[in-house]
């Protein structure tokens, strides 16, 4: 194969529900593309989509785009993929992408062929596989028990090239799949067409989150060109540049190794990857380097309840209680802590976060300052929701009137809504951090087809 013969994966933007600039999209659609991708969500938000099988995006933004992008594909004349579907990629999820997609059909009177690839598992047959030793820790390692998978409401599997290939293989205009991982979908038309296996994983790393790896992020669309020896880099917007610098510091995105990223099948190396400036706009890259793996792994997610929370902020402008502030708070722990625990059975947590001081970062924040205000924000966990509810109604006095000496005036502090709790609901977290081992890509993976019509 030549580097004349290319092949162009156009992605409108890093996620869908994100936004994008339409004239971009309309440039990146003129200049003839084989593929148009974007994914659709990640686990960047949280363990509460995953948990329950829902989208963060609002479902008219995402109705928006999605038609948008249905459109562009029909006029570009070729196939529509998005991998993640619903933030989450669990089954539920991928439906209501699929629902919204129908919609779209009826309303425009469209008639689309759809590849619907669905990623998720169940805890019986990865019960067989742990014990059959298929599934392994990644690091940091933890043990896994078959407790663990049956607590999980849902678990996916993160699907590759591979799978994205047999959904295309279908003939499919639009493929909807379910969790994938963030390069699949633009890595495996390039891949399928024997372009460079080490220039389409790292090409795709770099358009994952579309215009990010330009001077101008939020102009949303790129355009990555695939050939035999690498990829070329170019932003659609009109402003928009990338650069050596911007393209290369992509790999630092949600990597821990800036030289390695570890796929289905393998691994990506760009050790000795070469970034060159084509002109003012485009970034040439080469000698990067894909190294199979003799055992075929997909990454599993799975999120189980972690409770029910409910949440209290009070707001703290006096000088003196500000200038005290984790002296203020620490009593306030000890005292509400030991009054819940006398008065209730139940098992719960109490956690005081400064607002305006580390909230974001905590001990970590090792250069945190104090300002002239701080918001107290009290996280309450427990089993149940009455629980937590009951634990912060104990907690309301204490921010609204603890004073920091016994020996002085009770001050005041100011709620900023009424009533000062606010449940949260179940909660959820993430609980796998392991691979499962696969004979078969689609082994874990069920791939069908719908013919759409108005």
């Amino acid at each position: 194969m030549s580097t004349d013969s290319v092949t162009k994966v156009l992605i409108p933007s890093g996620a869908l529900g994100l936004g994008y600039d339409r004239d971009a999209l309309a440039r990146g659609v003129a200049e003839g593309p084989d593929l148009i991708a974007i994914d659709g969500g990640s686990t960047d938000s949280g363990p509460h989509y995953l948990g329950t099988g829902t989208s963060k995006y609002s479902r008219s933004s995402i109705k928006a785009e999605w038609r948008e992008l249905m459109h562009a594909r029909a006029e570009a004349g070729v196939p529509l993929v998005i991998g993640t579907a619903g933030t989450c990629g669990a089954d539920s999820a991928v439906d209501w992408l699929v629902d919204i997609t129908r919609d779209i059909v009826a309303e425009d009177k469209m008639a689309v062929k759809v590849a619907v690839l669905k990623s998720g598992q169940t805890a019986e047959k990865l019960c067989h596989a742990l014990n059959a030793g298929r599934i392994k820790p990644l690091e940091p390692a933890t043990d896994l028990a078959p407790e663990t998978l049956q607590s999980c409401t849902n678990i996916v599997a993160l699907a590759g090239a591979e799978q994205i290939q047999a959904a295309l293989a279908t003939g499919a205009d639009i493929v909807i799949a379910g969790r994938t991982t963030d390069t699949a979908t633009i890595a495996a038309l390039p891949l399928a067409r024997g372009c460079h296996a080490g220039g389409a994983w790292h090409g795709a790393k770099i358009g994952e989150c579309g215009a990010l790896a330009t001077t101008s992020p939020n102009t949303g669309t790129i355009m990555i060109s695939f050939d035999s020896t690498g990829f070329t880099v170019t932003p659609m917007g009109e402003a928009a540049r990338a650069t050596p610098y911007t393209v290369s510091a992509h790999m630092l995105y949600e990597n821990s190794n800036p030289y390695q990223l570890f796929e289905p099948g393998g691994h990506l190396d760009v050790t000795d990857a070469v970034y060159t400036a084509c002109d003012t706009k485009s970034v040439r890259v080469t000698g990067s380097t894909w190294v199979p793996n003799p055992t075929y792994t997909v990454k599993l997610e799975g999120a189980r309840s972690g409770g029910f929370q409910t949440v209290s902020l009070a707001l703290v402008r006096e000088p003196r209680y500000v200038a005290n502030i984790r002296e203020w708070v620490a009593d306030i722990e000890e005292k509400c802590v030991a009054k819940a625990r006398a008065r209730l059975t139940d098992p719960f947590t109490l956690e005081l976060r400064l607002i305006g001081v580390d909230a974001t970062l905590g001990a970590l924040d090792v250069a945190a300052q104090i300002g002239s205000e701080v918001g107290v924000l009290g996280i309450v966990t427990a089993e149940s929701d009455a629980i937590s509810r009951e634990v912060a109604k104990i907690l309301n006095p204490y921010l609204l009137h603890h004073p920091l000496t016994e020996q002085e005036e009770m001050p005041t502090f100011a709620f900023p809504f009424s009533p000062a709790e606010m449940s949260r609901g179940e909660i959820y977290e993430f609980c796998l951090n392991h691979v499962l081992e696969l004979e078969d890509p689609m082994e874990a993976f069920a791939l069908t087809v719908q013919e759409m019509t108005p």
